[in-house]
Parts: structure tokens; sequence; C-alpha cells
């Protein structure tokens, strides 16, 4: 199976190639609208700032060619940030627009749990954590019940439908570590860190058939 990670500068993507490479796809990362345009399937990575990222896919002309790409069905995976581009924006930095896939926004953790005001939340939410899939669903064949995955991020989606979280996990709040809308999908943690259920959830992406 033939994966195209969109390379717009930000990260190091080298252990998401391997990663990929290890459970059979053949990787071409790009930053060329065409060859883009062109993927039998997508995958959006994702470190840093929201905002940032969202400049460099602008700069580089790649919003279109992402947009266009997954109103013609391809599938798409967004990793970490990558997840958090789909949605419509980001209160990271100000607000900021992204790519409008998944209706929704992108919000901060609270300081504190709410049933729990007097105590401090950790931000960012670092380390290994449990993601409860709401319903089955072909990324998780092969997986516990409740996997672990890692996580890094100081922000997280905000659905405004709830038919689009695909799995919750809890830090302070619950929020959703797992988004779909059709053949468009979306990861808070980081599958290339997460060891045997990361290579899983990657192989189970590439036999992917949302269209079946």
């Amino acid at each position: 199976m033939n994966v195209t990670i969109i390379d717009y500068g930000i990260g190091n993507l080298r252990s998401l190639q391997k990663a990929l490479e290890t459970v059979g796809a053949s990787v071409l990362r790009t930053d060329d609208p065409q060859r883009i345009l062109e993927a039998e399937r997508l995958v959006l990575p994702g470190v840093g700032a929201f905002r940032a990222c969202m400049q460099e896919i602008e700069q580089r002309g790649l919003v279109d060619p992402i947009i266009q790409a997954t109103e013609a069905g391809t599938p798409l995976l967004g990793i970490c940030v990558g997840l958090q581009l789909l949605f419509e924006s980001s209160e990271e930095g100000g607000t900021y627009p992204g790519l409008g896939l998944i209706p929704g926004r992108v919000v901060r953790f609270p300081e504190a749990p709410p049933e729990a005001p007097d105590e401090r939340l950790k931000i960012p939410h670092i380390g290994w954590n449990r993601i409860h899939p709401r319903h089955p669903h072909a990324l998780f064949e092969g997986l516990p019940p409740s996997p672990y995955f890692y996580f890094v991020h100081s922000y997280h989606a905000w659905a405004e439908e709830e038919r689009h979280v695909l799995a919750e996990t809890r830090y302070g709040v619950s929020f959703p570590s797992a988004v779909h809308r059709e053949h468009i999908l979306g990861v808070q943690f980081h599958p290339e860190k997460s060891q045997r259920n990361g290579l899983q959830l990657l192989r189970n992406f590439l036999h992917w058939h949302p269209y079946a």
C-alpha cells in the first residue's frame, strides 16, 4: 500500500515513516501539491503549535490540495496536531482557522479538573494513557478493549457533533482521542511512539476500506 506523508517542514517524520514501512507501507514524504492530489492514502502529522503548522501548510499552498484530495475520497489520517488541524479553528495563540474538515474547535486543557478545582493539572499531557472507543471501527481491530497509547499535547479537540468522536481519553476532562468523518480519521496520540498498539493501528489504517 502506498502512503503519502504530508511534509510541511515541521517535526521529525523519520519515526513515522519507519513505523509505516514496518507495517508494509511504501512511503512518500512530500510537500508537492500534485503528489498529494494523486496519493492513495494520506497522513497528516503535526507537532508543536497549531498556528505554526497551519501557516506552513498555507505558505506551501497545501490547503486546497488536502481538501480536494479528501473531497475526492482519499483516506486521510491526522496524527497529534494533525488531528487538530482537521477542525475548524484553534484557540492556541489566539483564534486561528484550521482545515475545516470536521466541525468543532481545539481548546486548551483546563488548569484544574472540574470536579477538583483545588488540584493542578499538569500541562502538557505527556505519557501513556488509555483510549476508550465509543463503538467498533476497523482502526481498532486487533487491539485490546481500552488500549494504551503515547500522548504529548496541551490542547485537545472539541467536536461539535458527537458522531464524529471515535474514542475518548480522560485527563482531567474527557476529550476526543480519535475522531472520524467518513474516510477522514484523526488520532491525538502518537502511534509511531506507541509500540505494538501503535503499529497495529497504522496497519489497520493501511488496510481500511471506508467504502467497503
